[in-house]
């Protein structure tokens, strides 16, 4: 359409990332988000739907946004603006998960 994620999100009042996560499919879209994208774009809503099998089997997206714990701990992860401290956290769980999957006597080491 000519847009950038940046052009998109300025006009949606909303960050770059947040488009690159609904583009990703890391975030799921609302019906109200993609009416505005849809009209930002200058598209029917259909747009969006062009070409899809009505058949089609979908797979729910395994977010592990079924424990408040978890979606505390995203909107709390959210938050936090400084790229590197992110990266610092994610390294972090990443490790704890690590250790977890490989087993009770890795973690105690």
């Amino acid at each position: 359409m000519g847009l950038t994620q940046e052009n998109l999100a300025t006009a949606l009042q909303i960050s770059y990332q947040q488009v690159q996560k609904y583009e990703a499919g890391t975030n799921r879209v609302s019906a109200g988000r993609l009416f505005e994208i849809a009209r930002k774009l200058e598209v029917d809503v259909a747009y969006f739907y062009e070409g899809l099998d009505p058949n089609l089997e979908v797979e729910p997206l395994d977010h592990g946004g079924k424990s408040r714990a978890v979606i505390e701990l995203v909107q709390n992860f959210a938050e936090i603006t400084d790229p590197e401290l992110r990266a610092a956290i994610n390294g972090l769980v990443k490790s704890l998960a690590q250790r977890r999957r490989r087993g009770p006597a890795a973690a105690a080491i």
